[in-house]
């Protein structure tokens, strides 16, 4: 008699964070980060400002050099990479900033094909034709390729940015903070938009957020970071029966709990 295989497809890391620290002075702001991101997955980090989330964004980029631990990006050390394959890393990656960082100076569709034109080194027609095409892949029309930045609403603007993020049609996206400045239905809005895009590219995320509301949507697993450490980490659905009284604070919002009184003893 046949037996159906039940084994499951193992799962590889994309990301992986082997005991991180970094300090700037006699402050430190990581803490012995481990933290694996398999590939696929979004995983979202938590926590409060000043906690070390952009830290830990910044040095799996590579634009900050953490002190102690490895960061491996598919299964590269980054800090053994040499300046041709540091290049083709970031290649692979995508990024929405939390202020959009969008240029002032190009209209919308080059913004969006800049990667394309100035890191892929393609022919401009081509880019501008594939930057239609992530335009109309955020909800909008080929009508705001030849605006400027300045001439679109904060959300269109968000909107854009994440078109940027996609155009390379990278292997790992980065969200910095992507709701900041909107409002509620607009932040909904781009949350839809990012778990879409990501989804659709089949791309690993990193999202850093202070926002629950965008954390439950994107997110396929959590990890909280407070006072530089991973105090928490695991699947979306266990969040709000974490287990932590920090988190538990943290994500209900509460002025009052373990969060407060060490704030209160440091003051």
């Amino acid at each position: 008699m046949s037996k159906t295989s039940t084994k499951k497809t193992a799962t590889k890391p994309m990301i992986e964070m082997d005991h991180v620290s970094k300090s700037f002075g006699t402050k430190t702001v990581l803490k012995d980060i481990n933290l694996t991101i398999n590939k696929g997955e979004s995983m979202v980090i938590i926590g409060g400002s000043g906690s070390g989330k952009s830290v830990t964004l910044k040095c799996i980029l590579g634009l900050m050099e953490n002190d102690s631990g490895v960061i491996k990006v598919d299964g590269r050390d980054i800090a053994e990479m040499d300046s041709d394959e540091r290049h083709a890393l970031m290649n692979k990656f995508g990024m929405l900033f939390q202020g959009g960082a969008l240029f002032d100076s190009l209209p919308v569709w080059e913004n969006v094909a800049f990667g394309l034109i100035h890191g892929r080194k393609m022919d401009r027609r081509q880019a501008r034709k594939i930057a239609l095409e992530k335009i109309d892949a955020v909800g909008m029309g080929a009508s705001v390729a030849d605006l400027y930045p300045a001439e679109l609403s904060g959300g269109m603007q968000k909107r854009i940015s994440l078109a940027r993020a996609i155009a390379t049609n990278p292997e790992i996206i980065f969200f910095d903070e992507p709701t900041t400045g909107l409002d509620p239905i607009m932040a909904d809005v781009i949350n839809d938009l990012i778990k879409k895009c990501v989804t659709d590219l089949g791309a690993t995320a990193l999202s850093i957020t202070h926002d629950m509301a965008s954390a439950r949507k994107i997110a396929d697993k959590v990890a909280m970071l407070y006072q530089g450490e991973i105090i928490w980490t695991g699947p979306i659905e266990k969040l709000d029966n974490s287990g932590n009284e920090y988190v538990d604070q943290f994500i209900n919002g509460r002025a009052n709990g373990p969060i407060a009184k060490h704030t209160e003893h440091k003051k």
